[in-house]
């Protein structure tokens, strides 16, 4: 086993040790030990190339340097995934973002693990539904359309 050391803020801590108190965690270590496991698990329930839609929401302090922008660059960077976002902002210094993604699971995970680990970027979750998506030519009513359904 190797001893790794982490810089956490107050805030995060207490969250952690109300999580070890609440669960029983013999110590900090096995609590996120465990998180960091099923962090694993669920970031592997999906095949690489699989389609997928997915949710990434996160929350994140504009004023950071420079972090508006590089989140910008990186949704431009992955615009083939984007379907719809949805900026909010929260207070004067806090911007909360939906992010619709359509895509191979692999190229969603990647595009959310470039977006979630920037500095400043405080919470975030994403959200993996498989599947289909079918494309062909279908009428709906105004003539044939040329586009593609997701079947989840």
């Amino acid at each position: 086993m190797q001893r790794v050391t982490i810089t956490i803020d107050d805030d995060l801590l207490a969250t952690v040790d109300a999580l070890v108190e609440r669960k029983g965690y013999a110590s900090r270590s096995e609590a996120i030990r465990d998180l960091l496991r099923a962090e694993t698990d669920r970031a592997a329930t999906l095949a690489e190339a699989s389609p997928c839609v997915a949710v990434l929401s996160y929350v994140y302090d504009h004023e950071a340097r420079e972090l508006a922008r590089r989140l910008t660059g990186t949704h431009h960077a992955h615009h083939d995934l984007g379907i719809a976002s949805l900026h909010v902002h929260l207070d004067h210094d806090t911007c909360l973002e939906v992010a619709v993604l359509r895509g191979p699971a692999g190229a969603v995970r990647r595009f959310a693990d470039a977006v979630t680990s920037e500095t400043g970027v405080r919470h975030h979750a994403l959200h993996v539904v498989p599947a289909r998506i079918e494309e062909g030519r279908h009428d709906h009513g105004g003539g044939t359309h040329r586009h593609g359904h997701i079947r989840a």
